[in-house]
This record gives C-alpha cells, structure tokens and sequence, in this order.
C-alpha cells in the first residue's frame, strides 16, 4: 500500500534501483531522474525502497524554513547500519519525519553512496567515516557534515586457516568492500604497518581485490580468495559459514578497542536549507540506537534478520546475527577522537590526501535534540566542528 493525497498513511514499495520511487500515475514525473539515478548508482546501490508519508499540497514556506518534501536516505544492507535498518523498518525515522516523504536507497559500500549524495541523488547516508573524510577533503569542506555516530566495532579480517600470521600474507589475494571504503583503508593501512606494499591499481607485496560483500563469500567459499577485511554480518559469514578464521579484529588496533564503523551524513546544501528534516532525522536515529540498546537479545536479533532480509533480500542464520551482535556498539557518538588517524590512514593507503579536516562534524542539532531527553548529554566535536 502506498500513500496518496488522500490517504496519508505511511507504506513501502520495493523497486529495482534507478526505478521510480512513486506510484505509477507519477510516472512519467520521474522517468528523467530515474534514468539518472540508474546511470549514476549502477550496482552499487543493489536494492531501493521507499517508505513514505505524503506533504500538504498547500503553500511552501521559504527555503531554509521549511521542512523538506522528501528525504532520500542511503544505508547498507549491513548489520553495522543497525539503527537505520530499524529506523526504516520499525518506522522511528518515517514517524518524526511526519508529512515528509522517506525513501531509501540500499547500497553495497561507502563510495557508491558518498557518490550518490555528491551527485544529489541522495540527501543523507549512513556511511563508514573514510568516504566521509573523502568527500569532505575532495570538497575542501563542501560536501558533507557527519551529524552523528552510529556503529562502532564490527570489523575483522578473516582468513584461510592455513594463514596464522602476517608472514603468510605476501603473494596472497585479500578483498575489501569497495576501493577507498572504511575497511579498504584499514586493510591497507594494516598492510603497510606490516612492512608490505600495496596498490589501489591491485599491485603490491598483496594484491586487494575490492568486491562485493556476496561475492566475497561465494569466492572465499570457491578458493579464489584468502581473506578479507570485512564489517559485520560479513566477516561472521565468512567464519560460521566458509571456515574462515580471523586474523585481525580491528578493536584490537584502537586504544581501548574502540573505532567508529558508520556514521550519519547530511548534504550541507540540504542541511542548511532543511533543518527541522535534519532533527527529524536524528529524533528516528536517536529512537533507534535506544531501542537496539533496550531491545531483549532475541527482538533485536529478529527484527534485525527481518530488516535484513527486506533490504538485501535474504535472512541471516541466527548465530551469525549473534556473533555480529557481539563484535558492535550501537551509539550517537561519532568518535570524533579517532578521525585524525582515520585521515592518516587513508593518506597511507593512497585513497584519500593530507588534508585539514577541522569542520567535518557538525554535531548542533544532534546535541540539541540529546538535550531534550531526561540524560541532557552532550556529544563532542574533538575540535573537529561544531557540537
């Protein structure tokens, strides 16, 4: 069921991405963006969906103080996107968002969709912090603003049993996500702290092949692969259901364990001209993340599978959900402390220049709207912006 003028509740529609996002009688409104979007997002953004609540057709306030008509949302199919599979699913972020339409966009990793936003095509993503950093420095400070954390943990990289240390590695076939995504980095950082070269062109003392998370497994599972730095559910995947075995868990290069895995971001051209949608967005996000915090072990595992299943098309097996489960935080802190190493790790691994990041959080509104609740905390900036 989805929503008309005339019926305002809240549905859902499944399409195949570049597809329109409306009904049918809408169609031929949205052929040119549809052709757009196919060309732009290709196969990184695997599936779409929309959830929505229809607008007044009444008079529009002016730019700036209206909220948004529509807000397109990205996520991946991922359990470390926790909080926007169930903010999508269980209907947090639709609900704040009220008369303003929700859709989504799944993607596969961060620089399809840091892409799509670049581009227009989406306003705000859920997203690991090295294509944040990425765009942020490709823009000189343009593009983006990271409004708040999501994930953090739920990165490990898994191997060939026969693999039992770094030594093992040279000559070796390991794959990331995507090129210039939060684990590439990490894995190519790792790799040259080991002493090894490597290359975005896939040379080196190892070759990193980036891949699609499915694939991975199918070519782990064939023998074409000796590992793969991973985010959860996929590194689970690769151990309960390939014999993998880990090598690396990423917790254990942090100090005291702790990394950020994805974060929320927001079009800065969207943001200033929409900030209400913005503390909308961040009321659903805050919803979820305290609800995956309350939730029983057993409701939180089954709504997410269900979550999983609707946005990349299959359920999980219950102890790979809750061997995920165990490797992640869910949290509105976006670390702003570790974002200096992050930016030095990617200028290491070739995927991202030096550059001053100072301004990349803009955490206001999502400190405003934590003041509103009975705990008033405040989340900071670590000098990185505002907050």
């Amino acid at each position: 069921m989805s929503s008309t003028p005339d019926s305002p509740t809240p549905g859902t529609t499944r399409i195949v991405a570049g597809a329109s996002t409306r009904p049918k009688r809408k169609r031929t409104l949205e052929i040119g963006v549809a052709v757009g979007l196919a060309l732009l997002i290709g196969a990184g953004a695997a599936v779409a969906s929309t959830v929505s609540s229809t607008s007044d057709a009444g008079a529009v306030p002016a730019a700036g103080t209206a909220p948004a008509t529509e807000l397109r949302l990205g996520y991946f199919g991922n359990i470390t996107h926790g909080p926007a599979l169930v903010g999508v699913s269980k209907g947090f972020i639709a609900g704040e968002l009220g008369r303003t339409r929700l859709s989504t966009q799944v993607f596969n990793a961060g620089p399809a969709a840091i892409e799509a936003l670049n581009a227009g095509a989406i306003d705000a993503a859920y997203i690991g912090p090295n294509p944040a950093i990425n765009s942020y420095v490709k823009s000189k400070g343009e593009s983006i603003s990271i409004i708040a954390g999501a994930t953090a943990g739920g990165a490990q990289l898994v191997v060939k049993p026969g693999i039992t240390s770094s030594a093992d590695l040279p000559g070796k076939t390991l794959a990331s996500p995507q090129l210039g995504g939060t684990q590439d980095v990490a894995l190519r950082a790792w790799l040259g702290h080991q002493g090894f070269k490597t290359s975005t062109d896939g040379s080196g003392d190892v070759t990193i092949n980036p891949t699609e998370n499915a694939q991975t497994l199918k070519l782990f599972q064939d023998g074409k692969l000796d590992g793969a730095w991973l985010p959860e559910p996929w590194a689970s995947r690769l151990v309960l259901q390939a014999g993998a075995k880990v090598l690396v868990d990423e917790k254990n290069l942090w100090d005291k364990g702790e990394f950020v895995t994805t974060v929320l971001i927001v079009n800065k051209t969207f943001a200033a001209n929409h900030p209400a949608t913005v503390q909308a967005l961040l009321r659903g996000h805050i919803e979820s993340v305290e609800w995956l915090n309350a939730a029983p072990a057993a409701e939180k595992a089954g709504v997410l599978n269900d979550a999983l299943k609707a946005s990349a098309g299959k359920a999980l097996p219950a102890d790979v959900v809750d061997r995920s489960l165990e490797n992640i935080v869910f949290t509105t802190d976006p670390l702003a402390g570790t974002y200096r190493k992050l930016l030095q790790d990617g200028v290491d691994a070739g995927t991202t220049k030096a550059a001053d990041i100072n301004g990349i959080f803009d955490l206001t509104a999502l400190n405003r709207v934590l003041a509103e609740g009975a705990a008033g905390r405040k989340i900071s900036a670590g000098g990185l912006g505002k907050d």
